[in-house]
């Protein structure tokens, strides 16, 4: 559970115990000589914080011999949490940032009421207040959760490199089943995403998780190919959708200035010795020509020729606005 920090020092004995608490749980079995090092004692001293932890109701198995070293005793049950002021802190706002950019709300709101329950008193209230009071600049963005299971699956066959058998609902209604080696999860603008190899296209694909009913892990094994950023792959597939009308426009800007404009999900920009060609898709033109105009930079219309005639009215009706 959360506790006061005894002192503001490090070099506190209280704080050493705690922190060779923290290198037992962290490791199955650590040597004297390495927690030693790592708390900046000696193994003299490494002896009598076992002992101390042992006082504490900890028990503390110290194997002797060429490969002896410190353990905590088998089937022993450590609390849940024990955190400092400050760790404890940076949780709670942690789960609050992560709730404003479109995490699970409901499993962040569990996990934020749980953790203040175990708050010590006066950091409880202090927490509160800032809960009270924190405001946001980024808007608030609502969540598609997926099933966790879906996503703990997903990361542990990204992390061993293991296929997976997904059941998949397209944006369609379309029900099927594939293979998938997946590369990555990504997480963006409230959906989590996985991307990897789609053996039943051949080809290289992005799968929102919130639409996998269910995926199994297999036997087959696979190794990433050189280059492969899932990041990167989730962007350019995003703004790879296909909408109503396809857009090319020429910014005449430096590759630099666009891309501080114009996020890698909305469009595709191309240097050329004219400018920045973008090539979008919008399924409104007058949304479009509402961006264009939010740029700030010089631009021509390449095509379609009917997004000129939305620009032309939004300009109209600016220039009613500016004489009203």
């Amino acid at each position: 559970m959360p506790h006061p920090a005894p002192d503001s020092g490090p070099a506190h004995p209280t704080t050493r115990v705690l922190a060779m608490l923290e290198l037992l749980q962290a490791h199955h079995r650590i040597t004297g000589t390495e927690l030693a090092r790592r708390l900046g004692v000696d193994e003299r001293t490494v002896r009598r914080y076992a002992a101390r932890l042992d006082d504490l109701g900890v028990p503390v198995v110290a194997d002797r011999g060429r490969h002896g070293g410190y353990r905590l005793m088998p089937g022993y049950k450590l609390p849940p949490l024990m955190l400092t002021d400050d760790e404890a802190t940076a949780v709670v706002l942690g789960l609050m940032a992560g709730r404003r950019l479109g995490l699970p709300g409901q499993a962040t709101e569990s996990a934020l009421a749980k953790v203040q329950r175990v708050l010590p008193a006066v950091l409880r209230d202090r927490v509160q207040a800032l809960r009270e009071t924190l405001g946001f600049t980024l808007p608030a963005r609502d969540a598609v959760e997926p099933s966790t299971a879906a996503v703990l699956t997903l990361a542990a066959a990204v992390r061993e490199r293991r296929r997976v058998r997904l059941r998949y609902r397209s944006w369609q209604g379309a029900d099927s089943e594939r293979d998938l080696d997946p590369y990555g999860l990504v997480f963006h603008s409230g959906r989590w995403y996985v991307t990897g190899h789609d053996h039943d296209s051949g080809e290289v694909r992005t799968f929102r998780v919130d639409r996998i009913a269910s995926a199994e892990p297999g036997t087959a094994t696979y190794r990433i190919p050189a280059g492969i950023d899932p990041v990167q792959h989730v962007t350019r597939s995003l703004a790879g959708v296909p909408y109503a009308h396809e857009v090319e426009v020429l910014l005449e800007t430096t590759l630099d200035q666009a891309r501080r404009r114009i996020p890698a999900t909305v469009a595709t920009l191309t240097e050329t010795g004219e400018g920045v060609v973008m090539t979008t898709r919008a399924e409104h033109l007058d949304g479009m020509a509402r961006m264009l105009a939010g740029l700030g930079l010089p631009f021509v219309i390449r095509r379609p020729g009917e997004l000129r005639g939305h620009v032309r009215d939004l300009a109209r009706s600016l220039d009613e606005q500016a004489a009203r």
